[in-house]
């Protein structure tokens, strides 16, 4: 077997968590159709890499969720700093 066709072959493993509510979901829907989640992960996969309208419009939506989930993040941070600040500065309550 020649080293290109090797390389060809070879697989990666992938490791990431879920939650055990959204496996056992996904879990039920594979068994219900008769396929693997390894196989579901594959097409989804394969339809990335390819670049496929679905594939991008639930990357771009996965994308804009995350950013959007960060920007909350920070402006509770900033708030609650910001208001630590001005407990700490009001000229009302004594201290400083």
């Amino acid at each position: 077997m020649s080293k290109t066709y090797k390389d060809f072959e070879s697989k990666k493993t992938v490791h990431f968590n879920m939650t055990r509510e959204t496996h056992s979901r996904l879990r039920i829907e594979c068994f219900q159709k008769r396929v693997s989640m390894q196989e579901v992960f594959e097409e989804i996969s394969q339809r990335i890499a390819e670049q496929t309208p679905d594939m991008m419009n639930l990357l771009d939506f996965i994308s804009e969720r995350k950013k959007d989930s960060t920007i909350k993040r920070l402006s509770d941070s900033d708030a609650e700093s910001l208001y630590n600040i001005i407990e700490k500065e009001n000229p009302i309550s004594g201290k400083s």
